[in-house]
């Protein structure tokens, strides 16, 4: 399995096949705490002291699933956002997803210190 460093390391790519067991799933989530696995998806919520940081990190989850070309499912409240990964190709979890994860995870830390669910 990828480290936390090596997932931030790597860039998404197109994939097909199937998607990860669950064993791998459970195995990989490992490096980013805090993340669930439910419905075929990697999930997180993120909370704010109010609507402005939510969409400031909105807004810059958004340019950084752009630049990877992975876009997740966003659910986004006054001060809570749930992010929502999966491969539709693979039509489940892939490396890719862990690959976003980690990043929301560091565009986060980034801008408010440790996630809180």
């Amino acid at each position: 399995m990828l480290t936390l460093a090596e997932l931030l390391q790597r860039h998404c790519r197109p994939l097909d096949g199937p998607p990860m067991t669950p064993e791998a799933v459970a195995a990989q989530a490992r490096a980013i705490p805090g993340w669930r696995h439910e419905s075929g998806c990697l999930v997180r919520a993120y909370r704010f002291a109010n609507y402005y940081e939510t969409m400031a990190f909105v807004n810059a989850l958004a340019f950084m699933v752009h630049r990877e070309d992975h876009h997740p499912d966003l659910l986004v409240s006054y001060d809570r956002c749930e992010v929502r990964f999966s491969t539709h190709s693979v039509r489940g979890i892939s490396e890719n997803d862990f690959i976003c994860a980690a990043k929301a995870d560091a565009l986060f830390a980034q801008q408010f210190g440790p996630a809180a669910a």
